[in-house]
């Protein structure tokens, strides 16, 4: 383990990280972002209680010192809103994605945000990590060409701390193996760790808005699901045209969208009302 100087809630703290992770956070990851123009996008998946979310943390506060609560999203537009208002090299975490009454129907709702900010996420050289349940439930798009590896987080004889990554070619392989059953043991991770309970955000503040998050998610039919990914969509290409709402609609309907102009402003001003109700 290596001791890392960092700031948390705006006073002198530090982390203890394995030193080989550390090292190759420092030495490849960083750079690979910060001079060479890439993003990075990374899984960290594990059972209910394994420290994931906490695991996460730890190396969004190495990649990112000035990464705070106000990076943690639990949702498709907190998550919308981060990308498109983070300054170049933030990390975000997108913690517990599928988790709650409303898993299943997210599932393709995060699938396709993450189509549809690919750029956004490359342009601002930005670091992604996704917390989730298991990796198995992502389509193959964002496992093979997006996610540069997965952290499987374990517990051990009921103690939390252990983790596994696999690299990206590992994970393609566990992924083609493994997901009929959601079974981890076709192949074996590259590089193996521990990690300390230790939050580099404020605990208790943190575990508020995530319950008041979770608690707002809601069961919902399959129209349901399809009109909100829709919606999420067209929100999305509206923030990457610079909010012009003319240019989108004109783009959405040349590309063989046949909507409504006044659905068309009535889901822009949906979208916006609920971004607000997110901030507040």
């Amino acid at each position: 383990m290596v001791k890392v100087e960092c700031v948390i809630e705006g006073k002198p703290n530090e982390i203890y990280m394995d030193g080989g992770l550390y090292k190759q956070l420092i030495t490849n990851v960083i750079p690979s972002v910060q001079k060479k123009d890439w993003d990075w996008f990374v899984v960290v998946d594990g059972q209910e209680g394994s420290g994931k979310s906490v695991f996460a943390f730890q190396l969004a506060k190495v990649l990112d010192p000035n990464f705070n609560l106000n990076k943690i999203v639990f949702n498709a537009n907190q998550f919308i809103e981060a990308v498109l208002k983070s300054t170049p090299h933030s990390c975000i975490v997108f913690d517990e994605a599928f988790t709650g009454l409303s898993s299943r129907s997210s599932l393709s709702e995060i699938n396709n945000l993450l189509v549809s900010l690919m750029m956004e996420m490359r342009q601002k050289n930005l670091f992604i990590i996704l917390v989730m349940p298991s990796f198995f439930m992502l389509d193959k798009y964002a496992v093979f060409h997006r996610s540069k590896g997965l952290f499987h987080i374990e517990m051990r004889n009921k103690q939390r701390g252990y983790w596994g990554f696999y690299n990206k070619l590992r994970m393609k392989k566990l992924f083609e193996k493994g997901k009929k059953f959601f079974e981890y043991h076709h192949e074996k991770p590259i590089m193996f760790g521990r990690f300390m309970n230790k939050y580099t955000v404020d605990e208790e503040k943190y575990r508020e808005i995530k319950t008041t998050s979770l608690s707002r998610k809601k069961r919902k039919t399959r129209a349901e699901n399809y009109k909100a990914q829709r919606d999420i969509t067209i929100f999305t290409m509206y923030k990457l045209l610079g909010e012009n709402t003319l240019k989108t609609f004109r783009t959405l309907r040349s590309n063989g969208l046949d909507l409504n102009q006044a659905v068309f402003y009535d889901i822009i001003n949906s979208c916006k009302k609920d971004l607000l109700k997110t901030e507040d």
